[in-house]
C-alpha cells in the first residue's frame, strides 16, 4: 500500500469509531506513569511518551491466571477455564514492545500451544508507533535491533510532527480496519520527503551505547561464564525480582493448586515466576541450583544473550530499559555487557 497520512484528529476519531467494534488498549497517564490501559474516552490516549511500566505481556499472560477447576467428590472431574477476550487493538505500543512478542509467541504456540495464550493473541491487532527519539537513558533499543519493524504489526504510524502521522499497513486485517474506520489520504512528494528526513534525524538521535555488536553477545557470555566480574556486578542485587516482572520477554510462571476447606474441590493456577528470585531454582530436598545472587544475575543475562539465542536464533532482551529503571539498586544491562566487554578484552 502507498504511504498515506491522518491527522491528529482523525487518529481520535479512528479509535472513536474502533470503539463500536473492539476493545481499545492504549496509552494513558496514571500516577506519574505510562500504562496500557482500556480506553474509554479517545482523549485519553496519550500519543508521544517514553515507555510503559509495564509491558503487553500482561494481557497475553496474566500475572495470576486460573486455568482449570477440579473437583475429587465421587468421580474425578476436571473443568478448563476459558476466558472470552473481545477482539482488542493495542494502540500505540512501542517497536521494541512488539518484538518482544516473538519470544512469548515462540514460547507459548512454537513448540507446544497453550491454549489460553493462543486464544488471546488470535484477537489482538497492533498498531505501532514509530519511536523518533531514545525514551531515556536506560533504552538501548537500537543495539538490540529493536528500533525498527518490517513486520509483524498491522497498522505503523510515524509522527510527522506537524499535525500529521505517516501510515503503512502491514497486514490485509490492518489494511482492512483502516479502510472501514477511519480516512486517510495518499502522502505527498513532501511529505515522503519529511519522512525520510525525520528516519535521518532518529539515527542521529539514537546512539550505539554496547560496545559489542549483538551479534557477539552469546560469544562474550560465554567466555565471560566464570569470571569474577559477577560476584563484584551482583554484589548490590536484593534478589527482589523487579526485572523480571517489567521485562517483556521473561515469561517463567509457576503452577500451584487452591483447593477448598472441603478437601473435594479446588482450582489450579499459574502466576508469574522469576529466575532472580532466591527459591525459584530451589528443588525438593531444599537443593537450590542457582544459591548465589551471582548465580542468578549471570544466569539471567547468560539467557536473555546466549541461550535463547542458541534456542531460537534471537536475543531475548529488547533494549526496552525497563529492567534498569525499576531495579532498586540501578543494575544496568548496557554497563554489565560494556564492562564485561572491557574486562575480557583486558585478559587478553
Amino acid at each position: 500500500m502507498a504511504l498515506k497520512v491522518i491527522t491528529v484528529e482523525g487518529l481520535y476519531g479512528f479509535l472513536r469509531k474502533l470503539k463500536g467494534d473492539y476493545r481499545v488498549v492504549g496509552v494513558k497517564a496514571e500516577d506519574g506513569f505510562f500504562a496500557f490501559a482500556e480506553i474509554g474516552d479517545p482523549q485519553e490516549v496519550v500519543l508521544d511518551y517514553p515507555i510503559t511500566l509495564y509491558p503487553l505481556k500482561a494481557f497475553l499472560l496474566p500475572p495470576r491466571e486460573e486455568y482449570l477447576r477440579f473437583r475429587i467428590d465421587g468421580r474425578p472431574e476436571v473443568e478448563t477455564q476459558f476466558e472470552e477476550i473481545p477482539p482488542t487493538v493495542f494502540f500505540g505500543m512501542h517497536p521494541c514492545d512488539l518484538h518482544s512478542l516473538w519470544l512469548l509467541d515462540t514460547a507459548f504456540m512454537g513448540d507446544a500451544t497453550d491454549a489460553l495464550y493462543e486464544g488471546r493473541r488470535k484477537n489482538f491487532v497492533f498498531v505501532v508507533m514509530d519511536c523518533l527519539r531514545p525514551c531515556d537513558e536506560y533504552a538501548f533499543c537500537k543495539d538490540m535491533g529493536t528500533l525498527y519493524v518490517d513486520e509483524g504489526y498491522d497498522i505503523l504510524l510515524t509522527d510527522l510532527q506537524n499535525g500529521l502521522y505517516a501510515v503503512r499497513t502491514g497486514s490485509d486485517r490492518g489494511l482492512v480496519i483502516l479502510e472501514r474506520y477511519t480516512e486517510v489520504r495518499d502522502a505527498t512528494p513532501r511529505e515522503e520527503e519529511m519522512l525520510e528526513r525525520i528516519y535521518r534525524e532518529r539515527e542521529e538521535a539514537f546512539t550505539n551505547r554496547v560496545k559489542p555488536r549483538k551479534e557477539e553477545l552469546p560469544e562474550l557470555l560465554w567466555r565471560g561464564y566464570n569470571s569474577p566480574y559477577w560476584e563484584e556486578v551482583s554484589k548490590n542485587c536484593l534478589s527482589c525480582g523487579s526485572c523480571n516482572l517489567v521485562c517483556p520477554t521473561c515469561y517463567c510462571f509457576d503452577v500451584l493448586d487452591e483447593v477448598e476447606i472441603n478437601l473435594k474441590e479446588g482450582k489450579r493456577l499459574r502466576t508469574w515466576d522469576g529466575c532472580m528470585l532466591v527459591d525459584f531454582a530451589r528443588v525438593a530436598g531444599g537443593e537450590n541450583f542457582r544459591p548465589s545472587r551471582a548465580d542468578r544475575l549471570r544466569h539471567r543475562f547468560l539467557r536473555k544473550g546466549k541461550y535463547l539465542v542458541d534456542r531460537y536464533g534471537k536475543l531475548g532482551c529488547v533494549g526496552c530499559g525497563r529492567c534498569t529503571r525499576h531495579c532498586l539498586v540501578k543494575i544496568n544491562p548496557i554497563e554489565v555487557y560494556n564492562g564485561l566487554y572491557n574486562r575480557i578484552q583486558s585478559e587478553g
